[in-house]
């Protein structure tokens, strides 16, 4: 196939213990899935239907990146995340994988957009928006215990169990199934703690779950 231009580099990201790469197609995340969360930002804590974003394959940030502070924001928020990689439906029932995510919010731009009842594009869906650990294999690591910790220059700032999900992995991937070409390739940022604040220049955040690898960014 002829292109007018080369084209940009197809997303990815490793996968820890081997060479190969996993191939990232689209990024789709959970807002509000946890309790905590949703009421520190005075949202409804029933459970009810779950919300869904995007963000380009391309605002993948890889573990120890420097990060230029975005531009157009001055209230910049950090949210950590277990992140699911979707591979082939015969391998561990499409579940390929687990990584640590970090879902960057220009917060202020968000506030906008939902106060004039406007998509959150340019809030969630930036250049260099969504850092992410390497992968572990899933049928490698068992996180019905583990905890997700975020800390910002070595304070832990969010810390929760995975098991206060209000919606479950496998919940959030039937829904998404329903009505929504879930493929291969495709990560699920699952929704953030409570905890969730502001970073500036020279800020280093770090996002762990117990059995992953970490992510790790600084903003320069």
């Amino acid at each position: 196939m002829d292109f007018a231009f080369p084209p940009s580099a197809r997303a990815s990201l490793p996968i820890a213990g081997t060479d190969a790469r996993f191939p990232v197609r689209r990024i789709y995340c959970v807002g509000k899935n946890y309790a905590d969360h949703v009421a520190e930002m005075g949202g409804d804590v029933e459970r009810s239907e779950p919300i869904f974003f995007t963000k380009a394959a391309e605002t993948l940030v890889q573990d120890g990146t420097d990060i230029p502070f975005p531009p157009n924001t001055e209230n910049l928020h950090y949210e950590v995340e277990l992140v699911v990689a979707m591979g082939p439906p015969e391998i561990n029932g499409g579940i390929f994988a687990y990584g640590v995510g970090i879902d960057m919010t220009r917060r202020d731009i968000q506030a906008k957009a939902k106060a004039k009842g406007g998509p959150w594009d340019r809030a969630k869906s930036f250049h260099l928006s969504a850092p992410c650990s390497a992968l572990t294999i899933a049928n490698t690591v068992d996180l019905s215990a583990a905890h997700i910790t975020l800390r910002k220059n070595g304070d832990t700032v969010q810390h929760s169990a995975l098991n206060k999900l209000i919606w479950s992995v496998d919940e959030i991937i039937a829904y998404l199934s329903q009505d929504m070409d879930l493929q291969p390739g495709d990560l699920i940022y699952t929704g953030t703690p409570a905890g969730v604040g502001p970073v500036i220049v020279d800020d280093e955040l770090s996002g762990e779950i117990e059995g992953l690898e970490r992510v790790t960014v600084r903003f320069v």
